[in-house]
């Protein structure tokens, strides 16, 4: 296990990206819902009993101030520097029969500030990554962050926003091969490399080093790849899907709290242990509207 470095009144886990309003659009209506997936990430790796701050872009505006509201009622904190006088960022959700998601964004460039702590755990992905300007600054800190803090990353791939394959491909690489452990989707890894097998993605993104990779499948569970190169899946939890707006950030959020509170996965059966926790987090968020993540509580109830 890293050493846990991080001072009195430093977060465990420091989490960079996006925060923006989920405008959800259904047969029934329109409703808004606080999401980007590193401030859902923050809020479940929170609501999960473990300290963590967020370094965001949010707009001095009604919308700013709910995300703000939403994070701290979970637990979370807003880093210094993350206010900003343009308007909060949205994604507009079109929900499908399936429950399944369709976005359509409204971002102006996410550049989170540098982080001024040190944290045990530091994680980024999603938007943040990909978009300049404010990539380069989350790349930098992976980087700066790895051999002194855990590293994770979850690229939730966006392909309206990340530029052309090749360019994506290439700064995912990068931030991979700083990391601790990388989650992804299917979808992400069938953007990236379309046609490849799960398991040649898996070797493809831990040769540069990442100790664990996981590939959720959505309702078919997961796959992951310890750091002995052991292959290890865990099924999905049945649930009634109300929609899947969180559950990839809700899994992400689990496995962050078991890393802060376990280390890395080194085998497989610490691996399969914290991949089944993390899918049950991830069927309780799609069982209710919105990116709504489990508490400690309702995780072990």
């Amino acid at each position: 296990m890293i050493e846990n470095r991080w001072n009195m009144g430093s977060p465990e886990v420091l989490v960079l990206g996006e925060a923006l309003v989920d405008i959800v659009e259904t047969e029934g209506g329109v409703t808004e819902h606080v999401g980007g997936s590193p401030a859902n990430v923050a809020v479940g790796v929170a609501r999960l009993g473990t300290s963590v701050r967020l370094a965001t872009r949010l707009g001095r505006d009604a919308r700013g101030e709910r995300i703000a509201r939403h994070v701290r009622d979970a637990g979370a904190e807003i880093a210094e520097g993350s206010w900003t006088d343009a308007a909060t960022d949205t994604a507009r959700a079109r929900i499908r029969s399936d429950g399944s998601a369709e976005y359509e964004f409204a971002v102006a460039g996410i550049v989170p500030p540098a982080p001024r702590e040190h944290a045990a755990l530091v994680h980024t992905g999603s938007i943040a990554l990909f978009l300049d300007p404010g990539g380069e600054t989350c790349l930098a800190a992976l980087e700066a962050a790895r051999g002194q803090a855990m590293v994770t990353v979850d690229p939730n791939i966006r392909p309206a926003l990340v530029g052309s394959r090749e360019t994506a491909r290439e700064r995912f690489a990068r931030a991979a091969a700083a990391a601790d452990l990388v989650k992804l989707s299917d979808e992400d890894a069938a953007w990236l490399w379309p046609g490849a097998e799960l398991l040649s993605v898996l070797e493809t993104i831990a040769r540069p080093g990442a100790s664990a990779v996981v590939i959720t499948r959505g309702g078919d569970g997961a796959i992951g790849r310890a750091r002995d190169g052991a292959v290890v899946e865990v099924a999905g939890v049945p649930v009634t899907v109300a929609d899947t707006i969180g559950a990839g950030d809700s899994f992400m959020a689990s496995l962050i709290a078991t890393l802060v509170e376990r280390g890395v996965p080194a085998d497989a059966d610490t691996l399969r242990h914290a991949m089944g926790v993390a899918a049950r987090a991830a069927a309780i968020t799609v069982s209710r509207p919105g990116a709504n993540p489990p508490t400690r509580a309702e995780l072990e109830g």
